[in-house]
């Protein structure tokens, strides 16, 4: 059935009170324009909405939308609780409460709402792992969603589009999200934003994830530079902690741990609780690397985030990078069982999806194994650690996770083995 009109709902409620146009027009509108409104001629401005809505006691959202107060009340509750679901970490609770927004014939006449919804819903589907359902979710929001209208939250889904591209394993697609977004704010002048800089640190997080270190080198050069520019604490710490990746990855760990130092200290009260756990998780793994002396820290740290994640609302991802970490502290305290025991854990939560935090979780626990002696468990790990990562276009790492398991092949005597794992590291690095 067809909605009423702005201008029939205004005479129909004008009508039912008994006011003529001229008495509901004076003193600050003309009757000719009232009429206008009401045949639809004239689309009045916001401040009319609302100067009509106190004169006919109802709201502005009603003579807009048609939906009534009640109905209103209503959905904005249900989008409230699923909000706190979501930040609380019951993703199947979060996603229920939006996909019931979703399904109200009446949200199809309140935008914001509906854009809300649709938007929460799509992380509550990332968080519960159902990733090529938020993808779609999150391309269509991109097909709405205006920079010119909302820069932030533009740049927001398209971050979110390029995060679930990589973990789905389309580490390509996640590249050309977030690629394309920051072409389109450069080309627009808006590259001196908050919003550019977290598009920069999606695309320097697609980069590293691909293994294309160059690039992820001179990007993290300029998203600092960008930032540092810019000003504000947000931009820094996304840019500290994304070039901490950077360094992590090429083996500058005591770089990573400065970069991640500063992006800590400027992380403030209002800063995602979330995102301060991963940051965290980060300075731990680079701890562990740049001063091993340091792993009770380290793992005292990890512990600390383990029970807020565990008791908050991180995904499954969150969780396993910390468990993953947490395995290599117990790995370099001389643990390795317990170690093994946290890895499995970690993969348990993964699944067989490509994934580089399944890649990691894979490589610690063969390097338990082979503390432990297991050298048939610790071939057949690293041999899954290096395929995920071949799987995932990560060259680099997948040849230093091949060269890893050729060097405790040869601990074993298995020549063709050792070569084969050998000759395979060399691939991956074009040789």
């Amino acid at each position: 059935m067809d909605r009423e009109t702005l201008g029939q709902r205004i005479r129909a409620l004008r009508i039912r009170q008994g006011v003529s146009q001229a008495q509901l027009a004076f003193p600050e509108l003309s009757d000719s324009y009232i009429s206008l409104i009401e045949s639809d001629k004239r689309v009045p401005a916001p401040s009319v909405v609302d100067l009509l809505a106190v004169k006919l006691n109802c709201s502005a959202t009603y003579l807009v939308s048609g939906v009534s107060e009640d109905v209103v009340d209503e959905l904005r509750v249900t989008l409230d609780y699923a909000e706190i679901a979501l930040r609380n970490g019951a993703a199947a609770e979060a996603r229920a409460r939006f996909a019931e927004v979703l399904a109200n014939a009446d949200a199809v006449a309140l935008p914001e709402m509906l854009h809300q919804a649709r938007w929460g819903h799509a992380l509550a589907l990332e968080a519960a792992g159902r990733l090529e359902e938020a993808i779609a979710g999150l391309r269509e929001l991109t097909e709405d969603a205006s920079p010119e209208a909302d820069l932030d939250h533009w740049a927001r889904v398209h971050v979110a589009l390029s995060r679930c591209l990589r973990e789905r394993g389309d580490i390509s697609a996640g590249v050309q999200a977030a690629e394309e977004a920051l072409r389109h704010l450069i080309a627009t002048g808006a590259d001196s934003t908050d919003a550019a800089v977290h598009l920069g640190a999606a695309l320097l997080a697609a980069f590293i994830e691909r293994g294309d270190l160059v690039r992820a080198r001179q990007l993290a050069v300029q998203l600092v530079e960008r930032a540092e520019r810019i000003g504000s604490a947000r931009a820094r710490t996304v840019a500290y902690w994304e070039a901490a990746n950077v360094a992590q990855i090429r083996g500058e760990y005591e770089e990573g741990v400065a970069l991640a130092e500063r992006a800590l200290l400027l992380a403030g009260d209002g800063e995602d609780p979330r995102d301060l756990d991963r940051l965290r998780v980060v300075y731990a793994g680079l701890l562990l690397r740049a001063r091993p002396d340091q792993a009770v820290q380290a793992r005292e740290l990890l512990n600390r985030v383990r029970g807020e994640i565990n008791a908050g609302s991180a995904g499954e991802i969150d969780v396993a990078r910390c468990l993953t970490e947490l395995a290599r502290a117990e790995t370099a305290l001389g643990r390795p069982a317990e170690a093994v025991r946290l890895a499995e854990e970690a993969l348990d939560l993964l699944g067989d999806a490509p994934r580089r935090v399944r890649a990691g979780a894979l490589t610690v626990l063969g390097e338990a194994c082979v503390r432990l002696g297991r050298r048939d468990r610790a071939v057949e790990v690293l041999t899954r650690a290096a395929t995920c990562l071949e799987d995932m276009e990560s060259s680099r790492e997948a040849a230093q996770a091949w060269f890893d398991l050729a060097e405790v092949l040869a601990e074993t005597g298995t020549q063709e083995p050792r070569m084969a794992a050998y000759r395979r590291a060399l691939t991956c690095v074009g040789v």
